[in-house]
């Protein structure tokens, strides 16, 4: 019977997620979490592990001799060395698709909080706010429409498309830039284009890319000098794609109008981030994947890949 040790569980309500499932496939140990200092005892000589965010660097893998598997119950596995992995043969595998709809539904939520106010307006409204005592509508700030704007989505995979689709459905015009291109996907008001026109052309854009070396900071000064003045920014992605001081200096300087972010760069974030007093900034707490049926899907796909390593059809490798 294989044993193996769960590190850290996702985030969930007690009782939420059933992990019976992990249980019956062999000898299991589930912790809530585990420091990295804790991480190399804990696994000892199971031969699976699973973990969400623990941090499985080269130097705690060298103390797991008998590891054959590590299940990344998480599409990022940025987590592993997976260079030392590969070098130990040891099978690392993740969760590719398990919450795009969810996703681009909280981009577009944000996007639709920065162009409607609805929470500043109901918050007024509970006050007993009013400008006089005859008026019925009052407003602190613009309301834009966003039919006939030009969205830039950087990163066209499954997230970017389902967000495009949203989108489109606005009226709005869709740019989008990525390295791999789908023909079948453009029509008259959807086209790919270079990263330099999505930043000039977009009333809005979007990030739904991978963090990479190359693309670290790819929203900075010298990049947002490039967009239109008052554009929109949205990244529930990867905090990283953003310098966070250029961007704090561009909304306190009206260059860019608004930003809608569930992602930074240090996670939880620090009280001394320019982002939390920069004009027209909102931040959630990283919740985009965080729908129940997104994290129950999540969770069978990593047991599922247990599954199938133990009958020896491994699936999802990275």
């Amino acid at each position: 019977m294989a044993k193996i040790v769960l590190l850290d569980k996702p985030r969930e309500n007690p009782g939420e997620l059933d992990w019976s499932d992990l249980l019956a496939l062999g000898e299991c140990t589930i912790y809530d979490e585990t420091p990295p200092e804790l991480a190399a005892g804990r696994i000892g000589d199971a031969e699976i592990v699973l973990l969400n965010k623990t941090p499985l660097p080269a130097d705690t893998l060298r103390r797991c001799p008998n590891l054959k598997l590590i299940s990344v119950i998480a599409t990022g596995f940025n987590t592993v060395d997976t260079a030392y992995a590969a070098e130990r043969g040891i099978l690392v595998s993740n969760v590719p698709s398990y919450g795009s709809e969810a996703i681009s539904q909280h981009a577009v939520a944000l996007l639709l909080e920065l162009t409607n106010h609805v929470a500043h307006h109901d918050a007024e409204v509970r006050k007993g706010r009013r400008n006089s005592a005859s008026d019925w509508c009052f407003w602190d700030y613009s309301i834009l429409e966003l039919e006939s704007k030009t969205a830039g989505i950087v990163g066209l995979g499954h997230i970017g498309k389902i967000t495009a689709q949203i989108l489109l459905a606005f009226g709005m015009n869709v740019l989008a830039y990525d390295t791999c291109h789908d023909p079948a996907w453009e029509t008259a008001r959807s086209r790919y284009t270079d990263l330099d026109t999505l930043f000039h052309t977009s009333d809005v854009i979007l990030l739904h890319c991978p963090l990479l070396e190359e693309n670290r900071h790819m929203i900075r000064s010298d990049t947002i000098g490039k967009m239109k003045d008052g554009v929109i920014l949205i990244n529930n992605s990867r905090g990283g794609l953003v310098a966070e001081e250029d961007l704090a200096s561009a909304l306190n300087s009206g260059k860019i109008a608004a930003a809608g972010l569930d992602t930074v760069e240090t996670e939880p974030i620090s009280m001394d981030s320019p982002l939390l007093n920069a004009k027209n900034c909102i931040i959630t707490p990283h919740i985009s994947w965080a729908a129940l049926e997104c994290r129950q899907r999540l969770q069978a796909t990593a047991i599922d890949n247990i599954r199938q390593y133990l009958a020896g059809t491994p699936v999802n490798l990275v």
